[in-house]
């Protein structure tokens, strides 16, 4: 009777820790492409990620650096005002709205070569507007300048 409640226990062991792995695989696979690390440029410079990494590059549009935005493909540089990234953009959608020069964005890709390829952009959704990761890293080079003050 005694080895009949063992083997049940360690049947439902088992069955629990397969059930474990199995959860956390699943887990896993589902932020695999969920999980984009936010970088600047300067950390950009320090440390380049590998070229199958797809993170998160954010900073300002350098001035003057922007290429005719006609379509959906153009090149700009995007700067924490301590280091510089190229950014070469070809997405489905053309440039937002309040894509400018001097202004906040996010880009979306991989680092490739020395250059950024995008294939998502995200800019400021109103006139005051800067992401929160934006603000940090241009905080932290020493850069950043409140505009309301």
């Amino acid at each position: 009777m005694k080895s009949l409640k063992k083997k049940r226990r360690i049947q439902i062991l088992v069955a629990a820790g397969l059930a474990l792995v199995v959860s956390v695989a699943l887990i896993g696979y589902g932020f695999r492409d969920g999980i984009n690390l936010y970088r600047s440029p300067s950390q950009l410079a320090t440390e380049a990620p590998g070229p199958d990494e797809y993170f998160q590059l954010g900073g300002l549009v350098k001035e003057g650096s922007i290429t005719a935005t006609d379509g959906v493909a153009f090149d700009f540089v995007i700067t924490d005002n301590v280091a510089e990234v190229p950014v070469s953009y070809v997405g489905r959608d053309p440039a937002p709205d309040l894509f400018s020069e001097g202004q906040g964005t996010i880009a979306k890709g991989y680092y490739r070569n020395g250059r950024f390829e995008a294939d998502n952009l995200l800019a400021k959704h109103d006139e005051t507007y800067m992401p929160k990761e934006v603000i940090d890293s241009l905080k932290e080079a020493g850069v950043y300048e409140d505009p309301n003050s």
